[in-house]
């Protein structure tokens, strides 16, 4: 890595997944208060396999801390849903890398937005952030119509493998970009805001009321 001195050197290194190991083997007192952590994250997580009903519950509440609304957040566990049930589809029909995924996703983004999702993360100057949690109600919507249509044409369709899911990708996009055009034309306003949806005027005053 590049060092201070601006020259290339040999330097340990370490993923989320090692450093948390390595703060298990810590013997120091000091660690016992992390250790705890990690212990109950744990417990949670093993609750959450039993009863997956309470990851949705620890999600929406994640959500009302971080100041979002609850017609927001309806509408945020509602795309995940959609989502999931699109990737549900695609897995079972022979959609199988990682990389198809982001491709097909790729291609419903185009269609709705006219962006992919890097180039829209770049619109919204994210870097590591979730792209949906920076979205608008409207955004939101229309990544639902996007992805739900894209399941119903996949069905309809009986697409297989890859290009035959990348038409239908195309497609399902395509139904929610014609009606974000058609909202823009009547309304005189863009869809695709540069802003996230805690930013927005109207919602501070809501979180601050």
């Amino acid at each position: 890595m590049k060092a201070a001195d601006g020259k290339m050197r040999f330097t340990d290194v370490a993923n989320t997944e090692i450093m948390f190991r390595i703060v298990q083997s810590i013997p120091s007192p000091k660690a016992e208060p992390f250790k705890r952590w990690l212990a109950r994250i744990g417990y949670e997580r093993v609750q959450e396999i039993e009863d997956p009903e309470l990851a949705t519950k620890r999600t929406r509440a994640i959500y009302k801390a971080k100041g979002y609304s609850d017609g927001w957040i309806e509408k945020r566990m509602r795309g995940i849903a959609i989502r999931e049930e699109l990737t549900d589809e695609w897995e079972r029909r022979n959609i199988e890398e990682k990389r198809e995924y982001a491709i097909l996703t790729a291609e419903i983004s185009k269609a709705a937005f006219g962006m992919t999702p890097s180039e829209y993360k770049k619109f919204k100057n994210l870097k590591r952030e979730n792209l949906r949690d920076h979205m608008t109600d409207l955004e939101l919507i229309f990544s639902m119509l996007g992805e739900a249509s894209t399941t119903v044409i996949t069905r309809s369709k009986d697409s297989q493998g890859f290009n035959e899911n990348l038409q239908s990708a195309r497609e399902g996009g395509s139904i929610s970009g014609n009606a974000r055009k058609e909202l823009e034309k009547k309304s005189g306003k863009k869809v695709s805001s540069k802003t996230n949806y805690l930013e927005e005027p109207q919602n501070k005053k809501l979180i601050k009321e």
